[in-house]
């Protein structure tokens, strides 16, 4: 059964323990106490109003609301005992107990502990009288210029001097003036250490340790460290200046004997370890441990953990951390950059309109709010660290780049932010000889890509080609495909700024498919069977995950198309692409019998019906207009769809891969019926059907297409224009030949007569689309299975909602009528000779076709259904864009519902 999970605490670090614990399928909800306006009802987590420092009170509303887990984020409760009162109380708790959580609560404790164990800490005295601390300045023969308040104080009571002058006078200011209240009663004087600081962190059941990733923290408000300490402005992960070696070297002499020592003095220590460290040219030494995730270190770690985080918590509370070790992502790096109010760390402003969170989604990144509140439907600050921005990228500068284009998109007034988070890395990186992988280009990877793709391709094969990559250039052989007297067609494509979607979304595998189908519909609609195609992959930096991913995507849709992967180019050229961005574009090379190709522009007449074949829904046209749709509507890609699929997201909707017709529509255009074929591709019904001839047509529109024309406020002809409303493919066939074509195409796909061939007057536009609109309005009515009533009156606003109907129609004079009312099923037997033979023309099938089209009518025919082919009622239906069915049922004993 899935656990109920609370959080305890307001601040970035606690959003992004309840975004990582929410993601674990044995969590069905996160509380977050007291929790932010990025924890307030987003997906499982939420926030709740119960007191968390009267844990008495905490415990019983863990147990009354079926808590299984506590997670505590800050220092202060755990130094309060809220881990030993609620595991007292029965309620599991994540976190060390009081006594363990000494070892930040009480820096005076913790440099005794680490003299005890041999524990490698800068020099220090500790004093209770400002006095001796001064005495102690003086007469010291390091540099004690290192003043910290020995109690909790935010992670803000630490003090590096310059001289020994400013080192007293911090003295004065933290015992005598109490800058940091109690908290400062006894004084901590160190000696000033030389090197790099890092955080280490480690997860700890009391016996063993786990390691996390090093990260490093940027403690001063401004670029190139300058300006006051605060509690955090960023921070990256992992830290480069930190080998496996050193790694090694931290957890034996400074984590691990951490953890034995607390073990050996009877307070074994459960929970997250944090050890700040100084990189000296001695080693690495200890400048304060903290018992819990730091903030904003655990912004940069989770998302770089593979691993379920609720799995490890329980793991390192149940102590079998040693037997199931987390994981974490490799060859990838974290940047996290906080935005504070203007005026922090000192006073600040609050209640300040913060904007564009959703447009920083949108690029893939990760918001994590800290202080945060929810005022009249927006969000605002009411705090000094307002929120950070994470990214998670295949290399730390490309993270920082991201990172920094996300606080970009973020706007409050006065925002606080530095833009150099990672520099002494980056500066570390380059440090190294020049090469082309320090420029940028990595052939080694690209190497390593290849030989991935490698099998994918060599799965495509075909007659006529092998498919093997690796040489300058790709063979196919045309008499050994079956070709005797060949014309070559060719198609290249791409997939559009249905890019910015897939890779906003992290979902890189659809768009292969998109590719190839682009390539390999265009080449169908000369008649050409495809047989090779090869695609051309560009980035700034190759992740080689995204891309074999890509070129999966590739393979899987050629030998959907039933062509072959004949080579490709993986082009990465640094500085023309942002970090995480790539493009895609393909081509395609088709073959025909020169007797075979389409269109046959001579045999086309007046009267040929059109056959539409469904899309899938955007397939791969018009996403500039779209992304500025869900920009005007405030939708990001993660938001819930108003369209699609209940439970899909705007981007998995948007994401939906592109119709592959080949397989489908081969057979069909060899057997000579088809006389033209245009592909719905970029300029829409308007610009493509006249490809193929000029043509007056009917559509059904998808609801995608019905949201975009209203949430856009698009005209008809913007939307004819742009998008495919529907249709992925129209075929142009003679009336004889219509029935046949259309029962081929319906046993695969959906298929439908939408319109005829007619005479174009002068001057008239090639395309008549006669409703467009009223399908769009229909559409966004939702396609619900009930009447409005008799009072419903249709209207080009604001249509009436109509009962979906299917007909049944045979040779025996028997039409029946199979609806659903509210559940219910009706049936109506219609005599030929009865049927609305009083008041309308033609025959009882004609007569309800005309009856359904009258605005006032609260049904609509959406299929007629006949146990015999070829009858005339079919012709009837598909005439007037109805869709039909073929069934060899007796039609007394078989009900349809629709």
């Amino acid at each position: 059964m899935a656990e109920r999970v609370l959080v305890v605490g307001g601040g970035g670090r606690e959003h992004a323990l309840a975004w990582k614990l929410a993601q674990s399928p044995q969590v069905q909800q996160v509380l977050v106490v007291p929790g932010n306006a990025g924890t307030a009802n987003c997906g499982k987590i939420s926030n709740s109003e119960v007191s968390v420092s009267n844990h008495a009170i905490l415990a019983q509303f863990c147990k009354d609301h079926h808590v299984g887990l506590v997670v505590v984020g800050p220092e202060a409760p755990l130094a309060a005992g809220m881990v030993d009162d609620l595991t007292a109380a029965g309620v599991a708790c994540f976190g060390p107990s009081a006594k363990a959580a000494q070892l930040e609560a009480s820096k005076s404790f913790s440099k005794a502990f680490m003299e005890r164990h041999g524990i490698p800490t800068a020099r220090y005295g500790s004093f209770t009288d400002p006095q001796e601390a001064c005495s102690y300045i003086r007469s010291a023969n390091f540099p004690a210029l290192v003043v910290k308040a020995s109690g909790l104080a935010a992670g803000k009571g630490v003090i590096v001097a310059g001289d020994q002058e400013e080192a007293c006078q911090a003295v004065m200011d933290i015992m005598k003036d109490r800058a940091f209240g109690s908290a400062g009663e006894t004084v901590v004087v160190e000696e000033l250490l030389e090197g790099e600081e890092v955080s280490c962190l480690c997860f700890s059941d009391g016996t063993s340790v786990a390691p996390m990733p090093p990260a490093q923290d940027h403690k001063r408000l401004h670029d190139g460290d300058q300006g006051p300490n605060t509690g955090g402005m960023g921070a990256y992960c992992p830290t480069p200046q930190v080998s496996q070696e050193l790694l090694q070297q931290i957890r034996e002499t400074i984590l691990q004997k951490t953890v034995d020592g607390m073990r050996e003095e009877g307070t074994p220590y459960k929970g997250v370890l944090y050890a700040g460290l100084m990189l000296t040219k001695q080693g690495p030494k200890v400048l304060e441990f903290n018992c819990r995730f730091g903030d904003p270190e655990c912004q940069v770690l989770l998302p770089l953990l593979q691993s379920d985080l609720y799995e490890v918590i329980m793991n390192t509370m149940s102590g079998k951390l040693a037997s199931n070790t987390p994981v974490w992502r490799q060859d990838s790096s974290a940047v996290t950059v906080v935005m504070a109010s203007a005026g922090y760390p000192g006073s600040y402003k609050k209640g300040v309109e913060i904007t564009g969170l959703s447009q920083v989604e949108d690029l893939g990144l990760q918001v994590f709010h800290a202080g945060t509140a929810l005022k009249d439907g927006g969000v605002v600050s009411s705090g000094g660290r307002v929120l950070t921005v994470t990214a998670v990228r295949s290399t730390l500068e490309a993270a920082l780049q991201a990172a920094n284009q996300g606080v970009a998109t973020v706007g409050f007034p006065g925002a606080v932010y530095r833009r150099d988070i990672a520099h002494r890395a980056i500066a570390h990186l380059n440090q190294g000889s020049l090469s082309y992988k320090a420029s940028g280009v990595d052939i080694a990877a690209g190497n390593q890509l290849v030989e991935m793709i490698k099998p994918l391709a060599k799965s495509t094969s075909r007659p006529g080609c092998n498919a093997e990559l690796g040489g300058f250039a790709g063979l196919f052989d045309l008499k050994a495909a079956g070709f005797v007297d060949p014309i070559l067609v060719s198609g290249t494509d791409g997939v559009g700024t249905k890019l910015k979607i897939a890779q906003a979304c992290g979902q890189h595998c659809s768009l292969g498919q998109d590719l190839v189908a682009m390539c390999v519909n265009d080449v169908l609609a000369q008649g050409a069977e495809p047989l090779f195609f090869l695609d051309y992959f560009s980035c700034g930096s190759l992740n080689v995950e995204v891309a074999a991913s890509v070129v999966g995507g590739i393979a899987k849709a050629c030998e959907m198309a039933g062509c072959a992967l004949l080579g490709g180019e993986t082009a990465e050229m640094p500085g023309v692409y942002p970090p995480g961005e790539y493009d895609l574009a393909g081509f395609c090379v088709g073959a025909t019998e020169r007797g075979t190709l389409l269109p046959r522009l001579d045999d086309v007449a007046e009267g040929d019906l059109l056959i539409g074949v469904a899309s899938s829904g955007l397939h791969s046209n018009g996403f500039s207009l779209v992304r500025k749709v869900l920009e005007r509507a405030a939708l990001s890609y993660s938001s819930p769809a108003p369209f699609g699929k209940a439970g899909q997201t705007v981007g998995e909707v948007l994401l939906t891969p592109t119709k592959i017709y080949s397989r489908l529509l081969l057979p069909i255009l060899r057997s000579g019926a088809i006389k033209a074929y245009a592909h719905i591709t970029g300029g829409g019904l308007l610009e493509n059907i006249p490809r193929v001839l000029p043509k007056q047509l009917a559509v059904d529109i998808p609801a995608v297409f019905s949201w975009l024309h209203k949430e856009g406020r698009l005209s008809e002809e913007e939307m004819a224009r742009t998008f495919n409303c529907g249709l992925g493919a129209v075929l142009v066939v003679a009336p004889p030949d219509a029935q046949r074509v259309l029962r081929q195409l319906q046993g695969h796909e959906e298929a439908w007569i939408v319109g005829s061939l007619v005479h174009k007057q002068p001057g008239a536009s090639p395309v008549v689309v006669r409703n467009l609109k009223q399908s769009l309005l229909n559409a966004s009515a939702g396609g619900q299975l009930e009447a409005e009533g008799s009072g419903c009156l249709g209207n080009s606003i604001t249509p009436c909602k109509r009962m979906r109907v299917g007909v049944l129609i045979s040779g025996t004079g028997v039409c029946q009528i199979t609806f659903i009312f509210k559940g219910i099923y009706f049936f109506v037997i219609c005599l030929i000779s009865a049927f609305f033979c009083l008041d309308l023309p033609g025959t009882n099938l004609q007569a309800l076709i005309e009856r359904a089209r009258r605005p006032s009518s609260s049904a609509e025919i959406v299929v007629v259904i006949s146990n015999r082919p070829g009858v005339q009622g079919l012709k009837r239906a598909s005439l007037a864009g109805i869709q039909t069915r073929v069934r060899l049922l007796n039609t007394r004993q078989q009900c349809f519902i629709f």
